[in-house]
Parts: structure tokens; sequence; C-alpha cells
């Protein structure tokens, strides 16, 4: 059967025509396109897609070049579509998955920055001395030997200070964590 007496059968609703055109054509559009994608059952989607397109246009499409040549221009077009939606889902899932990251890592760094001034708050309810030397200790990073010679005072001073502070820390900070 030619081309063009295939079109008008296929035009006037001719189920025949159309099955016979599915026959011809619809294995080797599905290679095609496989070729392209490396996806069977995306190549099988595709084409059958565009069959139902032609079945639904029959009577309004418009063919310029030879059948052949539309059905894999169609399932071309129908690939390259795909494409650009699936490109469009993956940046936006990229989209999200960045805006999490962004937001998992500022909320961590807003939790740091309210622990910190939570912890820095207690420090500040120390007595006079032992805020003093816990701060050269653990902020200025002095050895307690120094600190003692700074102070005049013994080094199991500065060890004695350091535990209390450390006690005072860990028992109201338990108040602020939970």
């Amino acid at each position: 059967m030619s081309e063009e007496k295939l079109l008008k059968k296929l035009k006037k609703g001719d189920e025949i025509a159309y099955q016979y055109l599915f026959s011809k054509y619809y294995n080797w559009l599905c290679n095609y396109i496989f070729k392209l994608s490396n996806d069977y059952s995306l190549s099988e989607d595709i084409v059958q897609e565009t069959f139902i397109y032609i079945w639904e246009k029959r009577s309004t499409i418009l063919i310029t070049t030879s059948l052949k040549s539309y059905l894999f221009k169609s399932c071309y077009n129908r690939f390259l579509q795909h494409i650009k939606k699936e490109k469009v889902r993956l940046d936006f899932l990229d989209k999200i998955q960045w805006d999490l990251i962004f937001e998992i890592h500022f909320d961590k760094e807003n939790e740091y920055e309210a622990n910190l001034k939570k912890v820095n708050a207690l420090i500040k309810k120390l007595p006079p001395r032992c805020k003093e030397i816990f701060i050269k200790s653990k902020f200025e990073k002095k050895k307690y030997k120094d600190i003692a010679l700074e102070l005049d005072i013994s080094i199991r001073t500065v060890e004695v200070q350091i535990s209390k502070a450390l006690r005072f820390l860990k028992e109201n900070a338990s108040i602020f964590f939970l």
C-alpha cells in the first residue's frame, strides 16, 4: 500500500490502515528512540504516544514529508520534550536539595549561636575570681601554671576554681539545653 493511500485511509479513520502503520513502524521507531535514550520502556512510551497523537489528530494532521520521516521526526521531537521535562524536574529536585542543605546548615549555625549565648550568660554568673580564671584558661588558652603566676595564686587554686566553674556550668546548662 502506498503512503498516499495509507494516509488517506488513516484520515478517514480506517483502523486497519492504522494497525498496518503501527505494525510497520513500531519496532523501527522503538529501536531509534532506544538508541537515543538507552531506555526501552521510555522508547515504547514515546512511540505509543506518537501513534496515539496521530490517531487522535488523524483528520487534521498535515504531513508534508514522507510518512516514515514524519513518524521518526515526531518521535524525536517527543523524546526532546521528555528530556526538557526531565531536566526541569531534575533542576527542581536539585534546588530543593540545596535549599534543604542550606536550611539544615543555617539551623545548626543558629542553634550553635543560641547555645553559645546561653553558655556566655552562664559564665557571666560565675563569681568574679572564678570567672576570671575560667576565661584565662578556656578562652585565652593559658596554662594553669601561667594563670597561677599571673594572678599570684597556687596552681591548686586554679584547678579548684576551674572545677567549680565547670561544675556550675554543667549543673546550670542542663536547664538551657533540655
